[in-house]
C-alpha cells in the first residue's frame, strides 16, 4: 500500500512539474509566429559577420537578432528585409511590402540614419570637439522637429500591412561609458554622443507607445560592454580598415544584448 502512494504521489509530481514546465515555455516560442524583421544596419547586423550572399550590400548576418531568433525559436516563416544605411523613407519604400495579413510578429529597428549617426561619427573622429557636439546638436534639433512624425508613418504603414501582427520596436544602444580613462574622442564628445543617442531612443520609444507597439530598450543590457568599459565590448571602436564596421554591434553584441532583449519584448 505504502508502495502504490508513493507511486502515486511520484505520478502526480512528474504531472505537476510537466504542466509548470508546460506553463514556463514562452510565448514566442510558439512556432506558428510569421516573422518579418524590418529596419537598418543594427537590424541586418553589420559588424557581426557571416553575411548572406543573397543580401548584397545590405549586409544581413546570420548573427544578427533576427536571425538568432529564427533559428532559435524556429517561427513557421522568417524573412529579414533589414538594410544596412536604410532610413524610415527606405523602410516606407522598401521594406513594408515583406508585410502581409498573415504576419504575426515584426520587428523594426530604424531611425538612426534619419538624424546622420554615421556623419556625426565622422565629424567627431575627423574634426574634434567644437564641431561633434555642434553636429550632434544638429541631429537633436533635427530629431526633436521630424522623428516622431517619421516613426509614426513607418508604424502606420506596418499596422496597415500586417494588422494583426505583434511589433516590437527595438532600439539603439548608447556608445560610451563615461567616466572611464579612454583615448579617442574627449570626453565632452562622448557625452554629447551619448545625449543624442539617449534622445533617438527616448523619441522611438514614444512613437512606439503612441502606435500601441512594444520598445525594446538595449541601453542598459550594453552598460559594461560600451566603449571605454572595462568589460568585454560589444560595439566596435573606429575601425578604419573596415569603416563601416564602426559603431556598430559585434556578434557578441548581438547575441549578448539584442538578442535575449528582443526575445524578452516579441512574447
Amino acid at each position: 500500500m505504502r508502495r502504490s502512494r508513493l507511486v502515486i504521489l511520484a505520478v502526480s509530481l512528474a504531472a505537476s512539474i510537466g504542466a509548470t514546465l508546460t506553463l514556463a515555455v514562452p510565448a514566442q516560442a510558439a512556432p506558428t509566429d510569421r516573422y518579418v524583421a524590418l529596419g537598418d544596419s543594427y537590424a541586418s547586423g553589420v559588424g557581426a559577420g557571416s553575411y548572406t550572399s543573397e543580401s548584397g550590400s545590405c549586409q544581413r548576418s546570420t548573427n544578427a537578432y533576427p536571425a538568432l531568433y529564427n533559428a532559435n525559436i524556429k517561427p513557421a516563416s522568417y524573412k529579414s528585409v533589414a538594410c544596412s544605411g536604410a532610413t524610415t523613407t527606405d523602410v516606407i519604400n522598401n521594406q513594408l511590402s515583406a508585410l502581409s495579413s498573415t504576419t504575426t510578429l515584426v520587428s523594426v529597428t530604424i531611425g538612426g540614419n534619419d538624424v546622420g549617426f554615421a556623419n556625426i561619427m565622422t565629424t567627431c573622429v575627423l574634426y574634434g570637439e567644437s564641431q561633434c557636439v555642434a553636429a550632434v546638436q544638429a541631429a537633436e534639433d533635427k530629431a526633436r522637429a521630424e522623428l516622431s512624425g517619421k516613426l509614426a508613418k513607418v508604424y502606420s504603414g506596418i499596422r496597415s500591412k500586417a494588422p494583426s501582427a505583434r511589433v516590437v520596436v527595438v532600439g539603439y544602444p548608447v556608445f560610451y561609458q563615461l567616466g572611464t580613462v579612454c583615448v579617442g574622442l574627449s570626453a565632452n564628445s562622448r557625452a554629447k554622443i551619448n545625449e543624442g543617442i539617449n534622445l533617438v531612443d527616448d523619441i522611438t520609444r514614444s512613437a512606439a507607445a503612441s502606435a500601441g507597439f512594444t520598445f525594446a530598450d538595449v541601453r542598459s543590457i550594453f552598460v559594461g560592454h560600451q566603449l571605454c568599459s572595462y568589460g568585454e565590448k560589444w560595439l566596435h571602436a573606429l575601425n578604419f580598415a573596415s569603416i563601416g564596421i564602426s559603431y556598430h554591434p559585434t556578434a557578441a553584441g548581438q547575441s549578448g544584448g539584442y538578442y535575449p532583449v528582443f526575445r524578452s519584448a516579441a512574447g
